[in-house]
This record gives structure tokens, C-alpha cells and sequence, in this order.
């Protein structure tokens, strides 16, 4: 167990628009209450929530930053679908402070709900979609129930795990690596662990905030900066830790992730830093999907990870 020396949380980032010319409007609360609203005024959007966890035995000096990926929100490190404990739990115990990110039109942080300030419409995520992003099973395996073998994910619980999804949008990039960023200045030097989509969110950020990095972790990255933005002053000699999972060769999305993943990581070598690519089934943890902080060992690879942490940092 682990007693906390205190948590809150704060928003970061954001930006003004201003609506006009747009005509009042009744508003119905309750079916007696109404009002007439004026949409017209400034609204303060695409700003980033962030909770933070201070733990009274805290054997490391900077704190862990945990930033979730695609369709998720911060509450996919809290519990596992099946009810364990999740990373934010685990990390605690190893005696990390922890700060967890809900990125721009995610989860606390909201979305802009004035319209035509975000071009396209939200995109919501299947359960078909999910089993083959995240390596449950092959392409069409949802409906029948084909898995990989020796997978760890509780599939048991995927329909909870499908109360976690929420809509995201396409055309938001540049204001969600704006507020990583704004939220890393706040923190201060820390170490950044992000997963998927936010692998290439967070590390955008992480080489326009240098200074704020200790080491980059990226379980899965779906995407990564361009290659010419990696230098040697943006990398700054840092370790980064780049994460895959099992069934890679399965997948072709994965396989042609995994290969851009090496590029990236030669890169980040060639400049100075020190990047290591790691095979999960490589050192024991076989049947690691994508969602690897859910699966079933999502405790053992935590360990790992903090001990990686803890020799590297």
C-alpha cells in the first residue's frame, strides 16, 4: 500500500474564440425552466486537464507523466477492465509521483462544442475496430471470436473496457501537442510515458520541451515526429524507451509500425540520444497486445518499466 502526501489536479493551455452574430435562443433545462441564452461572447477552448498523485514515500526525484492514446482518456492507467489495479496504482507503489494527462477534447479536459472552430466530425471507435487495432485477434476475428493465442488481454471484460471509449477528432493535433507541452512546462523535468496515438503526440512535445525531459517511454507510438525535427538539441542526449508488444508480425499496420519505430530510434541515436527498442515477448512478456497496461501481466511490466526507470534515469 502507499499513503499520498496529496493529489488535485489543474488545466493548462487553451485559447479564446469569439462567437457573433448569432441570434438568442431559448434553453429548456427542465420541462418548467427555461432561459434565454446568448451564444454570442468568448469561449475559452482546448484546454488540458492534468491530476496529479504525490506519494509520502517517494523514491524518485522527478515525477512520471502518464499520457493515453487514441479514443481513451487518463482513466485507462486508474483500473484494468477486469478490476485490477492500473499503472497509476502500480506506479505509485514503486514510490512515483504520478501526474495523468487528459488531453485536449478528451475526457476532463472537454471539447470545443462551438461550431466550426474544428474541421471534421468526431470518430467513435468499434468493437471490431478495437480487436484489430489492439491485437486481440486478426482483422476479422471479432465476430467470431478468433484471438491470438496466448494473448493477455481480459477479454472477459471488453465490453467494460468499451465504456472507456470516447469520439476524437482528426484535425486536432497541433492544439493537443500545445497543451502537452504547456502542461510539461508546468510540471517540469519529468518522465514522459505516453501510449499509441499519444506516443506521437508526446513526443512531438517532448523535443519542443527538452528542457522538461528526463526520458521518453513509448508503449506502441502510432506515429512519430518527422525525422528531421529530431536533432541533437531536441533530443538533448535523453533516453527514450520505445515499447512493442506481441503478435507485431500478425498484424500488418504493426509491421509497417514496428519498422518506423527502428527508423525513429536510429534516428534518436545518430543525434546523440539514447533510444532502446524493446521487444516485450523478448524478455518474457509473451502475448503483450497493444493495450499491454491492461493485460493480464500489466503489473510485472510496470515493475519493469520503473526498474528501466530507476537504472536509466
Amino acid at each position: 500500500m502507499y499513503e499520498l502526501e496529496k493529489f488535485g489536479s489543474f488545466h493548462v493551455g487553451g485559447r479564446l474564440v469569439e462567437v457573433k452574430g448569432k441570434p438568442k435562443r431559448t434553453i429548456w433545462f427542465t420541462e418548467t425552466n427555461s432561459h434565454e441564452q446568448d451564444p454570442n461572447g468568448k469561449f475559452l477552448i482546448e484546454q488540458l486537464y492534468v491530476q496529479y498523485f504525490i506519494p509520502k514515500n517517494k523514491k524518485f526525484d522527478c515525477p512520471l507523466v502518464l499520457l493515453h492514446g487514441g479514443g481513451l482518456t487518463g482513466a485507462c492507467w486508474e483500473t484494468t477492465p477486469d478490476g485490477r489495479p492500473g499503472w497509476l496504482n502500480e506506479f505509485l507503489l514503486q514510490g512515483f509521483a504520478v501526474y495523468v494527462i487528459d488531453n485536449v477534447e478528451r475526457g476532463r479536459s472537454g471539447f470545443c462544442a462551438v461550431e466550426g472552430i474544428w474541421e471534421g466530425d468526431p470518430i467513435p471507435r468499434t468493437l471490431d475496430e478495437a480487436w484489430d487495432i489492439f491485437r486481440f485477434g486478426p482483422p476479422d476475428g471479432y465476430k467470431s471470436g478468433t484471438t491470438f493465442q496466448g494473448q493477455r488481454f481480459p477479454l472477459k471484460a471488453l465490453e467494460v473496457f468499451q465504456k472507456q471509449f470516447v469520439p476524437r477528432w482528426t484535425s486536432t493535433s497541433n492544439a493537443q501537442i500545445r497543451g502537452i507541452g504547456e502542461a510539461l512546462r508546468k510540471i517540469g523535468p519529468c518522465v514522459l510515458l505516453c501510449h499509441s496515438q499519444g506516443g506521437f503526440l508526446g513526443s512531438r512535445a517532448a523535443i519542443e520541451n527538452s528542457d522538461c525531459i528526463r526520458a521518453v517511454i513509448c508503449a506502441e507510438a502510432s506515429g512519430w515526429p518527422l525525422l528531421e525535427d529530431i536533432k541533437c538539441e531536441t533530443i538533448g542526449g535523453k533516453p527514450w524507451l520505445l515499447l512493442l508488444g506481441d503478435f507485431i508480425e500478425q498484424s500488418e499496420r504493426w509491421r509497417d509500425a514496428k519498422k518506423e519505430t527502428q527508423t525513429v530510434c536510429d534516428k534518436i541515436n545518430s543525434v546523440g540520444g539514447k533510444a532502446e527498442l524493446i521487444s516485450l515477448p523478448e524478455i518474457g512478456f509473451q502475448g503483450a497486445t497493444h493495450m499491454f497496461m491492461m493485460d493480464e501481466n500489466s503489473a510485472d511490466i510496470a515493475k519493469w518499466i520503473g526498474d528501466w526507470i530507476k537504472k536509466t534515469c
